[in-house]
């Protein structure tokens, strides 16, 4: 398994699930390799995963040398390591891993994990459209992704897997419940936190609070920017931004609403994880992701993208009728089984292992 880092993210989570799915399989030796800038690891990860990270310490004022050692040193590392094969996750990165790989008898599958429709430049389009045919096989997220790969890319093993959706104490039976409605996402521009938190300001339950959780990203620097609207909108007392938190589950069981307002998505694995907590979920219908585990109506609501005044009325609808915000959430825990770990750990051991 090679990624550059186990940073905060929903990637990085899914591989390090995924490494923890794996590693209980008796008949697998598992390695994870990070090379990135900074190799760091925030997810935990089992105690018999073989973690390899670099010595040395990226210099940034000499990028192109480091990353030429980076790209040698993974190509050394997996060298070394021998594997049957090569499991790699991020839509900028695939390209370097197939790059540093190129030439060795290893098969390679990877999986982008950002919108399909996302544009990456032409030096990376042309990257991407000579190289990802020459790897093993390509995880799409979903079905849209693979409608859109099967026309830009020539490979023709392509195999549609969502993501493993994992709560560590999902499970708590009947955790005592707050009027709080939740987000989880990077503080970034296309999560539209700015919107979400107008419109929250608009609906008038005081006895409600909106809990928002993330950190900066992208070099954006939206925390300050989200403070000052929310103490120029005098709601200091009913928002709430937490920044990066290591115990989500805590956060979901307590919650009662989750809304989700972001327009551009590969797999929110957060939507996934609100509904096996039991949330009901409001969000943007997204080109992809959130179709594949909400039924409209049903186990969820899913909004045209920037009709915020329908998503208010869908929120507020929830907030004020507690027996449907409960028959709703109860749906929602039932129908995201089809994403439990066992289940998506299983089709990514028969496409990358057993195939």
């Amino acid at each position: 398994m090679v990624v550059p880092s186990l940073k905060v993210g929903g990637m990085e989570r899914v591989m390090s699930v995924l490494a923890g799915y794996f590693c209980m399989k008796k008949e697998l030796q598992v390695h994870l390799i990070l090379y990135g800038k900074i190799p760091e690891l925030f997810y935990e990860v089992p105690d018999n995963l073989c973690v390899h990270k670099p010595v040395t310490i990226f210099n940034n004022k000499l990028r192109f040398i480091y990353t030429i050692g980076r790209l040698f040193y993974l190509r050394q590392s997996v060298k070394k390591i021998n594997p049957d094969s090569v499991l790699s996750f991020g839509e900028y990165w695939n390209s370097f891993v197939l790059l540093a790989l190129w030439g060795l008898p290893i098969p390679i599958y990877i999986s982008d994990r950002c919108s399909p429709e996302k544009k990456f430049g032409m030096i990376q389009d042309i990257l991407r459209k000579w190289l990802y045919p020459r790897s093993k096989g390509v995880i799409a997220q979903t079905k849209i992704a693979k409608s859109i790969y099967d026309s830009q890319f020539k490979n023709d093993n392509i195999c549609i897997i969502g993501n493993p959706i994992h709560l560590r104490s999902a499970s708590e039976t009947n955790p005592k419940k707050e009027n709080i409605v939740l987000t989880i996402g990077r503080l970034i521009e296309s999560k539209n936190h700015d919107k979400l938190i107008e419109l929250f300001c608009n609906i008038n339950h005081p006895d409600w609070k909106l809990v928002i959780v993330g950190g900066d990203a992208l070099r954006q620097n939206n925390m300050i920017r989200l403070n000052k609207l929310i103490s120029s909108l005098n709601a200091e007392s009913k928002i709430i931004l937490t920044g990066y938190r290591n115990d989500l589950y805590r956060l979901y069981q307590k919650s009662k609403i989750f809304a989700f307002t972001s327009y551009s998505e590969g797999f929110p694995n957060v939507i996934g994880e609100a509904m096996e907590a039991g949330l009901p979920v409001v969000s943007f219908d997204c080109i992809a992701g959130p179709s594949e585990m909400i039924t409209d109506g049903e186990d969820g609501y899913l909004i045209p993208v920037g009709n915020y005044g329908l998503f208010r009325e869908r929120l507020e609808q929830l907030m004020v009728d507690a027996s449907l915000c409960k028959k709703i959430g109860s749906k929602a825990r039932k129908s995201i089984q089809k994403f439990s770990l066992e289940n998506i750990g299983a089709k990514y051991y028969n496409f990358i292992i057993a195939n």
